[in-house]
């Protein structure tokens, strides 16, 4: 994953500043290690996340306290996981230390849907969470972590949390923007094209309101992934606040689509420009004078190192360019504050793909998304033209169905497969040729 690369990117390009911008990404294996309290909570077996133990309905653990060696008053958290059934979860709180004082636990956000008793609170006498943001009234240079999790039956598929990520910093770097200097920062040119949408036409009763989620569909949408923009806002809807913008679901909601993210700053348009030419993408949240609140992405540069964007509030929105003044003060003023996503490592594959490169042997990759319901994308690589068959069984050895019987040349194939009228459960797809067979395992939950 390349995410460990655009923090410390960010940090580098920071720490010249007066009051830098700080990160910590803690994933799961050292979460695990960093365990303070637990309760039915394990290690999944791939060690790649934390989950409810077997037979448990409910577990949480906290971590041990995490510092940064600059003091900071804002942060932006947020987290990768999953939560497959409607009656399962996981809910995130912070708390944070001032001088030996340790602040009351904070919520700072859940996944999927609000199936807790009670929120948590989100203020104290110091400090509070507004909807997404860490607003601390004195500066703190230490927090803790606790993650709650909840099923209604012991037998569903547990929820999980893989990331958990805190981008923090002095509310002075964005009060002293330097926007002159902004203006004249150039990057390179670079374009990253996506299946454009508009959110208006998404859905006519909530397409005012989804800029967040429809944003995110277009960053998704440019690693060749489809996905539907009204399902995706649908499930971007925090039904505690009554809001489809809230930062940490739209980062959460992409983790299922195969991407790795966090929400983080920008600084300048060249800090935005490497995330770019990384293979990365960034989802900007942009205010006055463009908008009062808006999120668009960033599509790129032109010749001249002015930005391009995909806004989703325009019908011509897809690489439309505003002034640069305009549009820096929109997003930089704000805090330059925006959604960065690297694609995951079965992602990193199908971007090789679409770059028409072909592996030397006959490659099945794993389908996206994954759990998924109803439809999932299939692709195969073929070194050399063959015949092959591609098809579908149960687990117990019975045919499903036939999707490809046939010669096919060398190169990247790709299609869907609509699984509406199965049932539930564990598949297996198979790719045979005249001398390989591969397996992979899909899983259907509806």
């Amino acid at each position: 994953m390349k995410q460990p690369l655009i923090i410390l990117l960010f940090f580098v390009s920071a720490i010249l500043a007066d009051y830098p911008d700080q990160s910590k990404v803690t994933e799961a294996a050292e979460m695990w290690a960093q365990i303070s309290t637990v309760s039915n909570v394990v290690l999944s077996e791939d060690g790649k996340s934390l989950q409810l133990a077997d037979g448990s309905v409910s577990g949480f653990f906290t971590l041990i306290p995490d510092t940064l060696p600059v003091p900071f008053d804002r942060g932006l958290p947020s987290w990768n996981g999953e939560a497959i059934h409607g009656d399962c979860g996981f809910k995130v709180s912070m708390r944070f230390k001032y001088n030996e004082t340790w602040s009351p636990w904070l919520t700072v956000g859940y996944w999927k849907n609000y199936i807790w008793p009670s929120y948590g609170a989100t203020s104290y006498a110091a400090g509070e969470i507004d909807y997404d943001y860490v607003v601390l009234d004195d500066f703190h240079t230490a927090w803790q972590w606790r993650v709650e999790f909840k099923r209604q039956l012991a037998g569903h598929l547990s929820p999980s949390i893989d990331k958990l990520s805190f981008y923090v910093s002095d509310q002075r770097t964005t009060d002293n923007v330097d926007l002159a200097a902004i203006v004249n920062d150039d990057p390179p040119a670079i374009y990253i094209p996506t299946n454009f949408v508009c959110q208006y036409n998404v859905d006519p009763e909530i397409g005012g309101s989804i800029c967040s989620p429809t944003s995110t569909v277009l960053a998704i949408r440019s690693y060749g992934i489809e996905v539907d923009p009204y399902e995706f806002a649908v499930d971007n809807f925090d039904d505690y606040w009554n809001l489809f913008g809230i930062w940490p679901r739209a980062v959460q909601n992409a983790a299922g689509h195969q991407l790795d993210g966090a929400v983080t700053r920008y600084r300048t348009w060249s800090q935005a420009y490497d995330t770019l030419a990384a293979g990365g993408r960034v989802v900007m949240s942009v205010g006055p004078p463009l908008y009062s609140g808006h999120l668009m992405m960033l599509a790129g540069f032109d010749n001249q190192g002015d930005p391009l964007v995909h806004d989703p509030a325009r019908q011509n929105g897809e690489g439309y360019e505003y002034s640069k003044t305009s549009i820096s003060q929109s997003w930089f003023t704000k805090g330059g504050v925006g959604y960065t996503f690297f694609p995951d490592e079965s992602v990193v594959a199908l971007d090789e793909m679409d770059r028409n490169t072909l592996p030397d042997q006959l490659v099945l990759h794993q389908n996206f998304p994954n759990p998924f319901n109803p439809s999932t994308n299939l692709r195969f690589s073929l070194s050399i033209a063959a015949h092959i068959k591609l098809s579908i069984y149960d687990l117990t050895g019975k045919q499903i169905a036939v999707l490809i019987s046939g010669y096919l040349p060398a190169g990247n194939h790709q299609l869907a497969w609509n699984a509406e009228n199965q049932a539930s459960g564990v598949y297996l797809l198979r790719l045979e040729s005249d001398s390989e067979t591969q397996i992979k395992r899909l899983t259907l939950l509806k």
